[in-house]
């Protein structure tokens, strides 16, 4: 079955291959020099091509889809988790019982300027050197016309904690992006997003949470490879954590 499923997924993109074209930049991740995003623009991408998209290691920005197509370099690996298998650890349940005050609520994509200061914020202390801004993140990453987008806003106290941009389709949720208020750190909001999100899935019978890019020996990202099991794609496939450790 997951060879059937395989298959009609390259067939699907298959269509679409000759559109995407290669852009050479700065490894955002300090790998190498110069890496490669291999991407296309769409118009619109159905509920099945988007499926077939997030299988195949594709990520979103904005109205593109894309991957890394880096010569010799294959860090960036997309992971992904199935939320009826996953258990959480001693440490994420202490996550949860420390956030059980927490408020989320999912609504429509929108610009506020709440959320425009937080996001700001956040990459003024997180990205000091680089000149991100809220209204642009907002403008030309989030926002787009191919998939359905929403926010999880997360509450304290009526306190806007942090916001996580998701994509969502019948079996699948596509974690975009996830940003915080620094003085809530202490209660590793990265963490409890990722826990939410999962519980999200859960509800509503999705069958993988997609988190984006686990690149070895980034720390930004190790602490999603802690979300066991999970699955990585490299050399064309997806690899379970647990075989990898067997």
């Amino acid at each position: 079955m997951a060879s059937q499923i395989t298959l009609l997924n390259h067939v699907l993109i298959g269509r679409y291959l000759k559109h995407f074209y290669d852009i050479p930049t700065h490894c955002p991740y300090g790998k190498r020099d110069v890496a490669r995003y291999r991407q296309a623009q769409f118009g619109s991408v159905d509920d099945a091509l988007m499926k077939a998209f997030l299988a195949s290691g594709f990520r979103r920005n904005g109205n593109t889809m894309y991957t890394m197509g880096c010569p010799g370099c294959d860090a960036c690996r997309s992971l992904r988790i199935d939320p009826l298998q996953f258990r959480p650890n001693r440490s994420q349940k202490r996550v949860l019982e420390k956030c059980k005050h927490v408020k989320a609520r999912v609504r429509e994509l929108e610009f506020s300027k709440e959320k425009m200061d937080l996001l700001d914020q956040f990459f003024r202390n997180r990205f000091p050197n680089q000149e991100n801004s809220g209204a642009n993140y907002y403008g030309t990453f989030f926002a787009n016309g191919i998939t359905d987008t929403y926010e999880v806003e997360y509450r304290l106290d009526d306190e806007l904690l942090g916001v996580a941009v998701i994509d969502v389709g019948s079996q699948w949720l596509n974690a975009v992006y996830f940003y915080f208020d620094d003085r809530f750190s202490h209660l590793s909001p990265g963490v409890f997003n990722i826990l939410h999100l999962l519980n999200l899935c859960r509800m509503q019978d999705i069958r993988h949470l997609y988190l984006g890019y686990a690149i070895a020996g980034h720390g930004p990202m190790v602490y999603k490879t802690r979300f066991k099991p999970h699955e990585l794609f490299y050399d064309d496939s997806w690899h379970s954590s647990e075989s990898e450790a067997s």
